[in-house]
């Protein structure tokens, strides 16, 4: 379901620790447009879709992982299917801004359906997010069973 000009945006919103720190991370390093704020919430856009740090005191998030084509996952973690110019271009500028990713951007999933780039990276409340995009958009959404695969490479 999308909205009349294409796909919905969507909201998410999320703990963070550190308000300054991620508005310096959100608005600095990933350059967001930034929307409304109070003292314990910041809202942005992340490629056209609202996200919201909440302030939520003590906070930092805890680390899990999925294995998934052979790259330990943060789990949780939220972020944008981006066309693979913009993905590129994106990852460079992170590269360029001194990004530490919790999973370096790669093609993963090669010759399957989901074939997808992909780079995973943490906020400073240690908030998990991944980019990626599809090799073939149409298959963002294709039904097959994913080979399970090792938990690392």
């Amino acid at each position: 379901m999308g909205s009349a000009g294409g796909v919905a945006p969507f909201h998410v919103a999320f703990p963070v620790g550190d308000l300054d720190a991620s508005r310096a991370f959100y608005g600095g390093v990933l350059e967001l447009e930034e929307g409304r704020r109070s003292e314990r919430w910041q809202d942005y856009s992340l490629f056209g879709h609202q996200i919201v740090c909440h302030l939520v005191d003590g906070y930092h998030a805890s680390g899990a992982s999925n294995a998934v084509d052979g790259d330990p996952v943060p789990v949780p973690h939220f972020g944008v299917c981006l066309a693979v110019d913009d993905f590129h271009a994106f990852a460079s500028k992170l590269k360029a801004k001194g990004v530490a990713f919790e999973i370096e951007p790669h093609l993963r999933f090669q010759g399957h359906p989901g074939e997808q780039w992909t780079m995973f990276f943490k906020d400073p409340s240690g908030n998990a997010l991944e980019f990626k995009a599809m090799t073939t958009p149409e298959n963002l959404f294709a039904k097959y069973a994913v080979p399970t695969q090792p938990s690392s490479k």
